[in-house]
């Protein structure tokens, strides 16, 4: 569903992304602050805990969805614009994956340490590598929000509380929870982003976040802290300080709020 965009509104944001107690940050994002032209524009990428090459996975995508929007800046925000970006993205990371998978596997002959006698490359040998993404696009007066996987969307209005949230592409197995979605190297399929349109007022925050962040938090101490009489950077040092003390996991936040 489009929208009919309405008058710009002036956003301030901040930002934080951090290793947490992990040995490297697979997390990515990007911001591009276009409101001279009406926009602005945010996104998350989680790289796949348990899967190699998480942060490039992660980079790759988060820089595809966003070239794909830049070059279609002209255009209405739209969910087939989001379809688009996303088949995008997911051409990107299995060309990504195909060129470390030749990589590794031409270092593996060089070196001969693991190749058996008579062994070759694969031809297209693709390295595994996945991540989740979360977007929000603000428009004039509309912002468009499209995430895969756990990587989450919050959108909280004075006086209302929290107006829309993501909703997790997870599935238990064995007891724990999976992530159902992602852009994957090997599963292109799994890459289907859930779209909304909403208008936004004065006042309204927004937050993109990776699972690092809200898994750090019970729901109704992230959802207080979100509206809490502090400037948005003061609220992700409250977030930081949670995410390091709770949370074992790398962890990205970006808190916009409309003006």
């Amino acid at each position: 569903m489009d929208i009919k965009k309405g008058q710009a509104m002036k956003i301030r944001y901040a930002t934080i992304s951090k290793e947490g107690r992990r040995s490297n940050n697979e997390d990515f994002f990007v911001v591009m602050d276009q409101q001279e032209r009406g926009r602005f524009w945010g996104i998350v990428c989680d790289g796949m805990g348990g899967h190699a090459c998480g942060e490039v996975a992660s980079e790759t995508v988060a820089h595809a969805v966003s070239a794909y929007w830049e070059q279609h800046a002209e255009e209405r925000d739209s969910e087939v614009k989001v379809v688009e970006a996303c088949q995008e993205a997911t051409r990107a990371i299995e060309q990504k994956a195909r060129e470390v998978g030749q990589a590794e596997m031409g270092a593996t002959m060089d070196t001969g340490t693991t190749m058996k006698p008579g062994a070759t490359m694969e031809p297209g040998k693709m390295k595994e590598m996945g991540t989740t993404m979360v977007m929000a696009s603000i428009e004039g007066d509309i912002v468009t929000i499209a995430h895969v996987g756990d990587s989450r969307c919050y959108l909280q209005r004075p006086g209302q509380g929290v107006v829309y949230q993501t909703q997790d592409h997870v599935r238990l197995s064995f007891g724990y929870e999976i992530v159902a979605r992602s852009f994957f190297s090997n599963h292109p399929e799994e890459a289907i982003a859930d779209v909304v349109q909403i208008p936004v007022c004065s006042g309204d925050r927004i937050l993109l976040c990776s699972d690092g962040v809200h898994k750090s938090m019970e729901p109704e101490d992230l959802e207080a802290r979100m509206m809490e009489e502090k400037s948005l950077e003061e609220i992700l040092h409250g977030f930081d300080l949670s995410c390091w003390k709770y949370g074992d996991d790398n962890y990205t936040a970006i808190l916009m709020e409309v003006e």
